[in-house]
């Protein structure tokens, strides 16, 4: 039986000396291929299965090269995260100093962009190249609370010997990640660290608090540029007698006249202005303004021939989608839990009923609502491609899924039952990097 969260965090809080213990002979037999006297927990397990295979030595150090500080300002100067750093300063700094933390901010692929806390700990931070500019992905430097988040997705707080190297096995980190409202893209993950002794049980929970406000700081930025579009449009859209919206960069509605309103469209990641196909829009005319563009619906049907609809798997955090048909292709990234989705319809032709999907994503087919809430988002972009009832590709589409090399390595991130059963099948059977949709 694995160590839970709450055992660890129990065991650390009475003793933190014997916890650390007890979690450095959970490390030295696992990574030595030896028996443990207790599995390491999931999480932890499974990126040093990561690690392993990825070659990384937990007994040796490993560095990159940091980012020069021209290009730390540069990536600063674009990140969405300069938005919250008073939400996150306000929220983590003040208390990470008294409690002898350290705040880290990185970006998404693991760069440290802001660092902040104890004066102390920021110097010990120092030894260890967890520094302004570093890069502290989990492939890079193993197993901690920047890079192991990046992956999962989620909250994960890494104490002692979870760690996988050893030159950080004397700090325990929580970190959480900060997704943008918007699309669901990660934009970075906010980190609390410190030394051994500062290991508390509220920690990943005040973490994923602060990055959960940060979030809802984002959503109200983009609220606000919503009304400032809306308000540049209306006298626009007063003029067009036929059906158009204005929408931001990233699709989302800002007005509409002669159509029904949508909160957002899916848009191709190199729009440009011109004649367009548009999923559940159709053929329409592009044009640019100020924030965002405007979308002029054209009344004439579009007809559909046979569509190619491949599901790329195949790289961590960047699942994408891409849509190519007669009347025209575009291309959509995926959010972790769309990824999931798909996947399942792609790999069940015939279809799957919402309790269906709901016994795959969470083995509890009673969880029919927030499937059909996230179905209802997928039909946003891919429209007319997809069914229900139950809920499946259209016959018109020939579905193709790109697996990743390695079995292990589909959806990282996913706790779903299904998608756990497909990567214990190992790489037996097909070729693992490319097959047809409706291969289970």
């Amino acid at each position: 039986m694995a160590l839970s969260p709450m055992d660890v965090t129990r065991l650390a809080v009475v003793d933190a000396t014997r916890a650390a213990r007890v979690l450095s002979e959970i490390r030295s037999a696992a990574l030595s291929g030896q028996p443990t006297p207790f599995p390491p927990r999931p999480v932890i397990g499974q990126s040093w299965d990561r690690m392993l295979r990825g070659g990384l030595d937990p007994e040796r150090e490993s560095r990159a090269t940091p980012l020069s500080v021209d290009e730390v300002r540069r990536r600063r100067e674009v990140s969405e995260l300069r938005h919250v750093l008073p939400v996150l300063r306000e929220g983590l700094v003040s208390i990470a100093d008294v409690t002898r933390h350290i705040m880290v901010v990185a970006d998404a692929d693991g760069r440290v962009l802001w660092r902040e806390g104890s004066a102390p700990v920021l110097r010990k931070a120092d030894g260890i190249g967890f520094e302004v500019g570093a890069d502290w992905r989990e492939s890079v430097v193993g197993t901690n609370g920047v890079g192991t988040v990046a992956v999962t997705r989620r909250p994960v707080q890494v104490f002692a010997s979870e760690h996988f190297s050893r030159s950080q096995t004397g700090w325990t980190c929580a970190g959480a990640p900060i997704t943008d409202p918007r699309d669901g893209r990660l934009l970075g993950v906010v980190d609390v660290s410190g030394p051994l002794d500062t290991m508390h049980p509220a920690t990943l929970a005040w973490v994923d608090s602060v990055a959960k406000l940060a979030e809802a700081r984002l959503r109200e930025l983009h609220l606000r540029s919503l009304e400032r579009l809306r308000a540049v449009a209306a006298p626009v859209l007063a003029r067009i007698a036929g059906r158009a919206l204005v929408v931001d960069r990233d699709g989302w509605t800002a007005a509409v006249t002669g159509t029904p309103y949508t909160d957002r469209i899916a848009l191709p990641k190199s729009l440009t202005a011109g004649p367009r196909w548009l999923p559940a829009l159709g053929l329409c005319s592009v044009e640019p303004m100020a924030g965002g563009w405007l979308v002029r619906v054209e009344d004439q049907p579009v007809r559909h021939g046979v569509t190619r609809i491949v599901l790329d798997l195949r790289r961590p955090r960047r699942w994408s989608l891409e849509v190519v048909g007669s009347a025209g292709s575009f291309s959509h990234e995926l959010s972790p839990r769309h990824a999931e989705l798909l996947f399942l319809l792609a790999v069940h032709p015939a279809g799957r009923s919402a309790s269906g999907l709901a016994e795959d994503m969470f083995g509890d087919a009673g969880r029919t609502v927030t499937v059909r809430a996230e179905m209802s988002r997928v039909r946003r972009y891919l429209g007319g491609f997809l069914e229900h009832r139950p809920y499946r590709f259209c016959d018109e589409a020939e579905v193709e899924i790109l697996f990743p090399d390695d079995p292990s390595d589909l959806l990282p991130h996913s706790t779903a039952p299904a998608v756990d059963r497909r990567r214990a099948r190992g790489p037996g059977g097909t070729d693992p990097s490319r097959r047809t949709g409706g291969l289970a």
